[in-house]
């Protein structure tokens, strides 16, 4: 008897179904974040992309910009995502890109 799909063959499979389907290229970004962060990024980029209004994307693409290093770019993702987030009235979502924008523009003054 064969194992049961991974969660990474699973979205995999859900995204050769439908490559358009903005949750599953968000499960892949996810998915893969960790352990390979550049095809987590070609994800993060589809979906920049293609679904410029799916808010939780500019978050982690952000994060994911800082972490290579490229602050001037995850700076413009979070301005981006403030806009979206914004406008679609996602607060919490808006409060959490300030937070990372203000962290990656040195503005942060929390007592770590």
């Amino acid at each position: 008897m064969s194992a049961a799909p991974s969660r990474l063959e699973q979205l995999l499979a859900f995204y050769a179904d439908d490559p358009a389907d903005p949750f599953t290229v968000y499960a892949l970004a996810t998915e893969y974040r960790a352990a390979e962060p550049l095809v987590a990024w070609e994800y993060y980029q589809k979906l920049l992309a293609e679904h410029p209004d799916y808010v939780g994307t500019y978050y982690h693409a952000g994060k994911l910009l800082e972490g290579f290093g490229r602050k001037d770019e995850a700076e413009q993702v979070y301005r981006k995502g403030l806009a979206v987030s914004r406008k679609a009235a996602q607060m919490h979502a808006a409060s959490e890109l300030q937070q990372a924008l203000n962290s990656c523009l040195g503005l942060d003054y929390e007592d770590d």
